[in-house]
């Protein structure tokens, strides 16, 4: 079994997904602002949230990598979701975010999303890392841009048109650490 590494940001743990996070991951998934720019759009129920949950920890056993369950430091509440994912027919190592609704537009997703990169360079040595953003989700596209992503194209994605930001590893000199 793959152990999935936890990280620290000065708000945030991001750690693996367990069966503790479900109620609140599928509570999430369920609510359709959430779930809005992610997939087909559409709400899931709660078997398909677990095969969702499933999915992401199957991940890290196949890729080395996924996503990571996001929890408040100071209270340990769930909040959402950031990582990697890289699923066949993917068009490279993707980093995506979800968070619940009443913890969006607080620089949580900034902090998580900078972790990770950080993350993916530091330990997988990854040459390049996509995120694809359906085109109208300009909360996102704001989002990649301040995590350095850099707009290179559009694309249609599995029936979404998407913008597509890459990031690219800094210098060894410009990495960032994380207590």
């Amino acid at each position: 079994m793959f152990e999935i590494p936890t990280l620290q940001t000065a708000r945030l743990r991001l750690t693996a997904l367990t069966e503790r996070h479900f109620d609140d991951y599928a509570a999430m998934l369920a609510n359709p602002e959430s779930t809005r720019w992610v997939g087909d759009g559409q709400p899931l129920d709660r078997t398909n949230a677990w095969r969702s949950l499933a999915m992401l920890l199957g991940h890290w056993q196949l890729r080395g990598c996924g996503m990571w369950a996001l929890e408040l430091k100071s209270t340990g509440e769930f909040i959402g979701r950031v990582g990697f994912m890289y699923p066949e027919g993917w068009p490279d190592l993707e980093l995506g975010w979800m968070l619940k609704p009443e913890h969006q537009h607080q620089g949580y997703a900034t902090e998580a999303g900078n972790a990770a990169l950080d993350f993916v360079w530091n330990r997988l040595h990854a040459p390049r890392v996509i995120s694809l953003v359906r085109i109208g989700n300009e909360a996102s596209d704001r989002l990649a841009e301040r995590l350095g992503g850099e707009h290179i194209e559009d694309m249609d994605f599995y029936g979404s048109h998407s913008h597509v930001f890459a990031y690219y590893p800094p210098h060894r000199e410009h990495r960032r650490a994380y207590a």
